[in-house]
């Protein structure tokens, strides 16, 4: 397994060592803290050296197993980033607004996509026969919804992973992510809560140029797992989406189980 190259050296060089100040810490993520200066919590860059090794390793992983990736932060400072990540690695991202259900109800945002996509298709036919004001109305009504979803409008199924950049902006994608037993990767700040992250990341989730260390790291590793994929493999990629169970069906099995679990207490 090939993932990138990173130094301690680089992690200090892109500030990712700089933590909150002390007064805005969670008590939570002590372990991950090695002391502090100025007031400010400074970060234990060994811990997030070895860690972000081993989120690494599970995102080479995935995408060898032609798995896809959801990337998440709707701060300003990272929204840019994961979404330019994204697109030049074909996954998928949210980076203006997390929508309630976006993973646990896919009904209701599977036909807003739809209507996104028909608003696209309406205003580029030809022979449209709408009048300004409508193209007006349809236009605007397309902009609200592209931003919203459409870094996730052509996602057929649940993520095999999804990387967040600060998780007390994106608590609902986290609980989310929980409930369907996705696994999260996450940038974790002084003032974070580590609960439900399977592979946190300590480190700064502010600095532009430690949130571009953490894409370039993601993009590197994407581009090298999908190297090492065997070329027949490529090609069956869509088959096994096509098999793989949507969103709707691992929510209602999980909810079918638990069901059944409480009549049999009962």
């Amino acid at each position: 397994m090939k993932i990138p190259e990173i130094t301690i050296q680089q992690l200090l060089e892109a500030g990712v060592h700089l933590g909150h100040k002390t007064l805005r810490w969670n008590p939570k993520m002590k372990k991950y803290i090695f002391g502090k200066r100025d007031s400010i919590h400074i970060i234990d860059l060994t811990q997030t050296l070895e860690l972000t090794k081993l989120a690494l390793q599970k995102i080479h992983q995935v995408i060898l197993n032609n798995g896809k990736i959801l990337f998440v932060s709707t701060k300003k400072q990272a929204s840019e980033a994961i979404a330019e990540v994204a697109k030049e690695t074909d996954q998928y991202f949210v980076n203006y607004r997390w929508l309630g259900g976006m993973l646990t109800n896919w009904g209701t945002i599977s036909n807003s996509i739809k209507k996104l996509k028909k608003l696209e298709s309406d205003l580029v036919a030809e022979n449209r026969g709408f009048t300004k004001k409508e193209l007006l109305k349809m236009s605007i009504k397309k902009d609200k919804l592209q931003r919203s979803l459409g870094g996730i409008s052509e996602m057929k199924k649940v993520p095999d992973l999804v990387f967040i950049i600060d998780t007390n902006y994106e608590s609902l994608a986290i609980q989310e992510s929980v409930k369907l037993g996705i696994p999260i990767v996450a940038i974790l700040d002084s003032n974070s809560n580590p609960d439900g992250i399977d592979f946190p990341i300590p480190g700064n989730d502010d600095a532009r140029r430690a949130i571009d260390l953490y894409c370039n790291l993601i993009k590197e590793t994407i581009v090298s797992a999908r190297n090492s994929i065997p070329a027949e493999e490529k090609k069956d990629t869509k088959k096994k989406d096509d098999k793989s169970k949507t969103i709707q069906e691992i929510d209602r099995d999980k909810l079918e189980k638990k069901f059944s679990e409480k009549k049999k207490i009962n």
